[in-house]
């Protein structure tokens, strides 16, 4: 590639039977001009550029259907495209491969190369993986507004209970739907925390009674604000579970089985308590009540529905699980390591407190983590190095994946960010798409206003209402408006 300077064009006859090899074309992108010769761009006939070298023989109607303009003096062809990623896309013809620059819209630069004719395959792989992530996003935010629009459109077709299980779904599931949908997630909301606390408050002694057997049970009146908060979320269940679209993706999702585990130990010890004794003796009922009992912690995990950042912090780790089990394959040499240099060195000291190497391993856990109870601590010179070196490895053992586990969290919150504000701004721009005749009328009153030469105070008022709407119109245009999602695909 050279600038073009003088423009030499080799001569062109009546047939068109010029040779390509030798041929140059001078080429006009965003008013950046360059020179190209016919053999490096022979080497991918089917691109745009290759097309140029035989379409003067084909007459106008042959070049104005490769390119925006042409002047037929200086010979040039122009292009009304991004010159910073044609100057990315050009380097397949000397290199036979394309690297896209920062600060290019990946999406964009995709429609580029789909302009130029060439092939996605030239892309180099790093590259294809921001393209990838864009595609990525581009469908979420696609997916949240066609959930949008599907919630705010209303088919005539539908039977009554169809519509009826539609309302009923975006009640509970989607509590931006309605201001009754945010007090019903607020209450949702309310009765995790009082359940969760009278599971902790019904264990203080204190407020314990004593049956007629002498064994201590909840106090009546917390029992029964548990029985409430479990009739609430059994509802709640059952009314997702009939209005679900998809009932067996519904069941077998993550939070909707935590779901059915706060609510099952309520029944089955309401069960076991009135039909088992019957059963198994009273003793064993008993035990088995209590375990169950212990399940109910698992309704705090509720909360996780109605927690964007509790559903951050799941992803977040989820993505994470290489780096946490690096922590975990640090730990645990380190803990094996330690705790038997710990052991060995302690056995000469009379008193020691390191009896074997698996006793030694909980030491070697609380002293790596930095938590240090106590209870096992090394009496020798040795054994106090042995600790010394053991937490400094923990601390650094624990450092280490921290960094990477925190910065998924941080990119995963951002990108949610982005995606709810983009699929916002897409729903505005529908909206004023939407707007095209109103928008069009506005802007002819408009007109008309100020062809009379009306300036009271209704013109006034008026020109402040109407001002925005006469820009609507540009957007109605399809060669002029294009959506994010339009631009991108």
């Amino acid at each position: 590639i050279k600038m073009a300077g003088d423009s030499r064009f080799p001569d062109v006859d009546t047939d068109g039977s010029e040779k390509n090899e030798e041929a140059e074309i001078v080429v006009n992108v965003g008013g950046v001009r360059q020179v190209f010769y016919g053999g490096n761009l022979n080497q991918y006939p089917e691109t745009r550029l290759a097309e140029l070298i035989n379409c003067l023989s084909g007459g106008y109607d042959s070049i104005f259907s490769l390119c925006d303009d042409y002047d037929p003096g200086k010979r040039e062809f122009y292009f009304d495209r991004d010159p910073d990623a044609f100057k990315c896309i050009i380097d397949v013809y000397y290199f036979g491969e394309i690297h896209m620059k920062k600060g290019i819209c990946p999406i964009c630069f995709k429609n580029e190369m789909e302009f130029w004719k060439v092939d996605l395959k030239f892309l180099d792989d790093c590259c294809k993986t921001h393209l990838s992530e864009k595609k990525e996003e581009l469908e979420e935010i696609a997916r949240r507004v066609q959930l949008i629009l599907d919630d705010l459109g209303v088919d005539a077709s539908e039977s009554r209970w169809k519509k009826c299980q539609k309302y009923i779904w975006k009640f509970l599931e989607k509590p931006e739907s309605s201001y009754p949908a945010r007090v019903i997630t607020v209450l949702s909301f309310l009765f995790i925390l009082i359940s969760s606390i009278v599971m902790c408050v019904g264990t203080i002694p204190d407020l314990q009674v004593v049956d007629a057997e002498g064994n201590r049970m909840e106090h009546p009146t917390l029992d029964s604000i548990e029985t409430a908060c479990i009739g609430w979320f059994t509802v709640e269940y059952v009314l997702r579970l009939i209005s679900s679209p998809n009932k067996l993706h519904f069941a077998l999702s993550f939070m909707n089985i935590v779901d059915v585990l706060a609510i099952l130990p309520f029944y089955v010890s309401l069960t076991l308590t009135h039909l088992g004794a019957k059963l198994m003796e009273l003793s064993n009922v008993q035990q088995a009540v209590q375990a169950l009992r212990i399940m109910r912690i698992a309704r705090i995990f509720k909360l996780a529905r109605h927690s964007s950042g509790l559903q951050t912090l799941t992803y977040a780790l989820k993505r994470s699980f290489k780096e946490l089990g690096l922590l975990l394959m640090y730990l645990a040499v380190g803990i094996f390591v330690f705790s038997a240099l710990g052991y060995t060195m302690e056995q000469s000291h009379p008193e020691t407190l390191f009896k074997s190497i698996p006793q030694s391993f909980w030491w070697a856990i609380i002293t790596m983590t930095t938590v240090g109870y106590g209870d096992i601590y090394p009496k020798t010179t040795l054994g106090k190095l042995n600790a010394a070196i053991s937490f400094l490895c923990g601390v650094i053992a624990i450092a280490l994946p921290i960094h990477p586990i925190i910065n998924n969290f941080v990119r995963y919150y951002n990108k949610q960010r982005v995606l709810e504000t983009a699929a916002k701004h897409e729903l505005e721009l529908m909206e004023l798409n939407s707007a095209e005749g109103k928008a069009a009328s506005s802007k002819s009153e408009l007109e008309d206003l100020a062809r009379e030469g009306k300036q009271g105070p209704f013109y006034s008022s008026r020109l402040k209402v109407s001002h925005s709407d006469t820009f609507i119109h540009l957007l109605s245009e399809e060669k002029h408006y294009r959506t994010r999602l339009q631009s991108c695909k």
